[in-house]
This record gives C-alpha cells, sequence and structure tokens, in this order.
C-alpha cells in the first residue's frame, strides 16, 4: 500500500525526496494505515488488505495531493462504526483546514451526523433541508413532523 502512496505522490505533486516520503508518510498514519503499510492491497485472484483498509487507502490516495475540493461518494460505507467517526473527524480537519469536503453518506449514525458543519437532505431526489444539522430537528417541527430523540 506504501507503494500506492508513493506513487500518487509522484504524478500528483511536485514533491521529491524526503519531502515526498513524509507526505506518503503522514497519509499513512492519518488514514490508519500503518499496521498494512507494506500489505499489497490485492484483488480477485491475490488477498491483500481489508475492506475498511482499502476504503481508507483510496481516501488516502486522494488527499495526498491536498486538493482544494475533496468529492467522496459514501467514504464511511463497509466501516466498523469506530473507524467510520475516525474518517469523518478527520475529514472535517481537512475541512478546517481549508479544503473543501463534499461527502454523500447514507444513513449516519448520529454521532457522524453532527460532526458535518452543513448537511443536505434529499428524499427522491429534491432537497428537503440544506443547513446546519443542529437546526434540522426544529426545521422540520415548524411543519408539524417529529425526528424522534434527537
Amino acid at each position: 500500500m506504501r507503494e500506492l502512496f508513493e506513487f500518487a505522490a509522484n504524478i500528483r505533486t511536485t514533491k521529491t525526496g524526503e519531502e515526498l516520503k513524509q507526505t506518503v508518510e503522514d497519509t499513512i498514519v492519518k488514514m490508519g494505515l500503518t499496521q498494512c503499510a507494506e500489505t499489497l492491497i490485492g484483488g480477485w485472484l491475490r488477498r491483500g488488505i481489508s475492506g475498511g483498509e482499502r476504503k481508507r487507502t483510496s481516501i488516502g490516495y486522494e488527499m495526498i495531493s491536498n486538493p482544494s475540493l475533496l468529492l467522496l461518494d459514501e467514504p464511511t460505507s463497509g466501516l466498523d462504526s469506530s473507524t467510520a467517526f475516525r474518517i469523518v473527524k478527520l475529514l472535517r480537519k481537512q475541512a478546517e483546514r481549508g479544503m473543501s469536503v463534499l461527502a454523500t453518506i447514507h444513513q449516519p449514525s448520529s454521532e457522524l451526523f453532527f460532526l458535518f458543519d452543513r448537511v443536505i437532505l434529499l428524499s427522491e431526489g429534491y432537497t428537503i433541508y440544506n443547513g446546519p444539522p443542529s437546526r434540522v430537528k426544529e426545521y422540520f417541527e415548524q411543519f408539524g413532523l417529529t425526528m424522534g430523540n434527537y
């Protein structure tokens, strides 16, 4: 897996030498992939990293170039709740540093939901709410709808 990050850093950044190596190591640590850094990714014929590690590797691959906009489709699917929480906290930290992060997440836990600065809720392809997660409940209550104990 380290080799993939080195490849990504080589083709997607202008970094070389020690700076490139440090970027790769920082990404491996950030993504919680230290224990499998030397493991092959694997595929159909050869066993490699787990599904959760594969998901974190793909996110790390995108983050290695420190893009101004990071688009992620279901970055937490297939992950246990602890790893999902860690990934969303990492994405939030990146956003606080100035990276714009746009992610689709289906049925997040309430813990994850409230980590976001802004959410857009859709129903049948239409926006039904757009704003901070802390105001979702009051928004729907004004229409006489309840959302349980959130």
